[in-house]
């Protein structure tokens, strides 16, 4: 028996495991301080800063973001339902949801065990909020989708100009 959507389910586990690993070691050798604990890998560009955030991106609703787990949890049943009982994906469908169900399931499971999430890639250059690579794996997620549908929405325009009749 074959899984199906596998890339899916291969890619989910890579961006989980990446993101649970690197929140492990940056609470092993960091400490939650006020200002951060940073460590400039390029000074004045990007650093890594250990801070923590109750909210959403950009500490949206962080005065009260407890319901952002429950949203995390049905996120990423709702993902798992669909390569496991939906149709088969094609590889950036399959990527994109996968990238997609490691995100939130790395940032839910901070939610779920803390109430809060562990964030440390900070770039200073352009003032960005500091994030961590859940994030990044949500909207490397995101992109691969926009593709999918662009691929998808000019083989379906393509089929319909050949298939005209005179």
């Amino acid at each position: 028996m074959t899984l199906k959507n596998f890339l899916f389910w291969l890619v989910a586990l890579f961006s989980l495991l990446c993101d649970r690993v690197t929140k492990y070691w940056v609470i092993q050798n960091f400490t939650l301080t006020l200002p951060p604990d940073s460590w400039p890998l390029w000074p004045g560009v990007f650093h890594l800063t250990y801070v923590t955030n109750r909210g959403a991106a950009f500490s949206l609703f962080s005065q009260d973001g407890s319901w952002l787990r429950w949203l995390s949890l049905i996120v990423s049943l709702g993902l798992i339902c669909l390569a496991w009982l939906g149709p088969r994906l094609n590889n950036w469908e399959q990527a994109g949801y996968g990238f997609l169900l490691g995100g939130a399931l790395g940032n839910g499971i901070d939610r779920f065990l803390t109430g809060e999430v562990v964030d440390f890639l900070d770039f200073r250059l352009i003032q960005f909020p500091v994030f961590n690579l859940a994030d990044v794996f949500i909207n490397v997620g995101i992109a691969c989708l926009l593709i999918a549908s662009l691929r998808n929405g000019s083989t379906s325009s393509h089929r319909s100009k050949t298939n005209r009749r005179p």
